[in-house]
């Protein structure tokens, strides 16, 4: 259990004062509870225990009973619990019920005047039933005292705040709180007001103004600015009808010229000064209940020209006069750049200066000029006019020299930040990969190698059209796998066998292979590691109508990729034949034309 100083004094005190033989139970945490000897059994007889509560000062403590179940006696002189505080009992109670001659504390909260408690249980010799006693509750409330207005030395001289434990005062906008923390004194000298515009008034404006007062307010702002004062139509400071403000008044220092004194109930109105530095000074004697005054000030700069906005070029803001510390700044319009002393700027800025002219001139914008553009391998560049522009707008436009229509997103444009950009404004350039165009190797080819047939290997590149199919048969029993090989005619089409395609069923019909049974394998060069192939599966199988299986007639077939492929250096289109009669479907023209030496 912990004891605090102040609740071992009253322990101490306590001891002179109470029985031999009391128990005496000190209790000195915020809250906590305490209750009868036995509780909840029966307490004994002839018993008295006494509780000192305490927390700490700015609290007060609540008390309140959860069970309270003692002998019922008239005026309770038998068996009791008394609470007392500073010497003044404040409840007295015993019995089970609430009667004319006997109180109990039913929902009724006890709290004390201070931050102590005392708390008295006594029982006398018998008992004619069994009791089962009591049990208390108590817990520290914080005490307002702004709003105690008992004790006056509490109460602050202008504003008082409460918190948790305790308060708190402070003054009046204009005053400051005295060493003792509740009274307010006057300061009203030595401030400096820097900024552009700004308010000074007497304190407390416009409530009578304090007694015996000499402040002086100093305004201070940047050289080539000069102060303006105004002052609020209401203005009452203490005069006299024959001599000229020997009471209070209001005085104006600016630069060599005063203005003032002034008092009475006529405003001074407005002042135009011709200087940065202004002292207001304000006196008042120890009478007088006047409201006082209040001034407003502003600045005025230097002007400057309106300045003139160059071709192509953008002024922000835009106002009908500049003054002083104002400032412009010039961009240029989309595809232009500004230009000054000949260097390119983002953005040059303006200011108004103190004699009224500008800090620099205008600038001027030009044209952004994307220069030449870059060169392209196996690649020419045309320009979308004829005299070469490379300014902002003009277009060129880039072609393979051996495959024009190989190239994808080959036009570009001079941007406005004098970049050569495509239409989705990247600044990539395209590439031209040598032998692009279909049917050619992107490497040479030996005398000797001139197509596959049997299956031997060969180097990367030299049949970049050459592809290998790995087909499936789920319909037999068991399960059948076999390969074949075909040729890329485009991004998305495969030129093939037709018995590569035909399903091995023992019926006379010719049916193809399901197309998720058939994998396509591109830019491979060894049949036996697909790892560095590209895979991709089919979405459509066409057979010829009109093949035979029994002697290979129209033995031809189409695949169509789920997804295209990109040309590189080893997967590569092979070429086709120029388009027949337009009657030819075609099919038909794949079947007249005699089928690659590629396809075995």
């Amino acid at each position: 259990m912990r004891f605090s100083v102040m609740s071992l004094s009253v322990l101490v005190v306590m001891s002179w004062l109470l029985p031999p033989g009391l128990t005496v139970v000190v209790l000195s945490d915020m809250y906590g509870s305490l209750q009868s000897p036995n509780f909840p059994d029966p307490y004994p007889r002839e018993t008295e225990r006494f509780w000192n509560l305490s927390v700490p000062a700015g609290f007060r403590i609540r008390l309140y009973f959860s069970h309270f179940d003692l002998e019922p006696s008239y005026l309770c002189e038998y068996d009791f619990v008394k609470v007392e505080a500073e010497g003044e009992v404040l409840a007295l109670f015993c019995g089970r019920d609430q009667t004319d001659t006997e109180a109990v504390p039913v929902q009724q909260v006890i709290t004390s005047p201070r931050n102590s408690l005392n708390l008295l249980f006594s029982s006398d010799f018998s008992n004619e039933e069994r009791y089962s006693g009591f049990r208390a509750h108590y817990s520290a409330a914080d005490v307002d005292e702004c709003s105690d207005q008992s004790d006056e030395e509490l109460i602050c001289d202008h504003f008082c705040h409460n918190y948790i434990g305790g308060y708190y005062c402070s003054c009046r906008y204009g005053y400051l709180l005295h060493s003792d923390n509740r009274t307010c004194r006057v300061e009203c000298s030595g401030g400096v007001f820097r900024e552009r515009s700004g308010v000074l008034s007497s304190l407390d404006f416009p409530a009578p103004y304090p007694k015996s007062s000499e402040c002086s307010y100093r305004i201070e702002v940047e050289e080539g600015f000069r102060l303006r004062l105004q002052f609020d139509p209401r203005f009452d400071v203490e005069d006299h009808p024959d001599v000229s403000c020997p009471y209070d008044y209001v005085k104006i220092e600016a630069g060599s010229s005063e203005f003032g004194p002034f008092c009475g109930d006529q405003s001074p109105g407005s002042i135009q000064t011709n200087t940065n530095t202004v002292t207001v000074h304000f006196h008042s004697d120890n009478s007088g209940d006047n409201q006082g005054w209040r001034l407003s000030y502003t600045t005025t700069g230097s002007q400057c020209l309106v300045p003139e906005t160059p071709p192509n070029a953008l002024m922000n803001p835009v106002q009908s006069e500049y003054s002083f510390k104002d400032h412009v700044l010039f961009t240029c319009e989309p595809g232009y750049h500004l230009l000054q002393d000949g260097r390119i700027l983002d953005g040059v800025q303006m200011d108004c200066q103190a004699d009224g002219s500008w800090s620099s001139r205008p600038p001027r914008c030009q044209t952004v000029d994307c220069g030449s553009p870059e060169m392209v391998d196996m690649a020419d560049v045309v320009f979308g006019n004829h005299d070469n522009n490379t300014l902002f707008g003009a277009t060129v436009q880039y072609v393979c020299q051996e495959d024009p229509v190989r190239l994808i997103n080959s036009s570009y444009s001079c941007g406005p930040n004098g970049d050569w950009i495509d239409s989705e404004g990247r600044t990539e350039l395209p590439s031209c990969l040598p032998g692009t165009s279909c049917g050619r190797p992107s490497r040479s080819v030996p005398r000797q190698v001139k197509r596959i047939v049997g299956g031997r290997s060969a180097d990367p590149g030299l049949f970049p059209w050459q592809v290998l199919l790995s087909v499936e048969d789920l319909s037999r029993v068991p399960e059948d796998r076999w390969f074949g090989s075909g040729a890329l005619l485009s991004e998305s089409w495969v030129l093939t066998a037709a018995h590569v395609l035909r399903s091995q069923r023992r019926d006379a019909s010719v049916v193809p292979v399901s197309p998720e049974h058939v994998q396509v394998f591109l830019g491979l060069h060894n049949a036996r590691d697909k790892r560095l192939a590209t895979n991709r599966s089919v979405d459509q199988i066409f057979l010829h109508p009109d093949f035979q299986p029994d002697n290979y007639n129209n033995d031809i077939a189409l695949l169509r990729l789920t997804q295209p492929v990109e040309f590189d250096q080893v997967v590569r289109p092979v070429c086709l034949p120029p388009p027949h009669r337009q009657t030819s479907s075609g099919f038909v023209d794949l079947l007249r034309y005699r089928r690659p030496p590629l396809v075995s």
